[in-house]
């Protein structure tokens, strides 16, 4: 029986719908999940770049790729790591800067409601 899951906002339900595929695919192609997952972990281990400073690169890549779910993903990785929104939004600047209309089309939409609605758990 599958559990009831009730988000708190259209960002938090993003976050559980990438999280459920992600646990199916593991369960469908473990073999592949535990080497993405040994991969992304050691990429986003802390180094002489922060992981603050990782995620904000991930969302800036994110922006630029037009994926929505790591865009998600990612703005909660830099909050959940300190980042400022103001800082989230030089981000969105620099992705905006290579990436045109279509990084700032989801700056001025997604970005700005999933740091809002993430910013509230903080």
């Amino acid at each position: 029986m599958e559990s009831q899951y009730s988000a708190l906002n259209g960002t938090e339900a993003t976050l559980h719908d990438y999280k459920q595929g992600l646990g199916l695919f593991t369960q469908k192609m473990p073999d592949i999940a535990r080497h993405y997952n040994a991969f992304t972990e050691a990429c986003f281990k802390e180094g002489s770049v922060t992981m603050k400073e990782k995620h904000l690169i991930a969302l800036g890549i994110a922006l630029h790729a037009q994926d929505e779910y790591c865009i998600v993903y990612h703005i909660k990785g830099c909050i959940d790591n300190g980042a400022t929104e103001e800082q989230i939004m030089e981000t969105v600047g620099v992705a905006a800067a290579l990436g045109g209309g279509a990084a700032m089309s989801q700056a001025v939409t997604l970005v700005q409601e999933a740091v809002s609605d993430l910013s509230q758990r903080h």
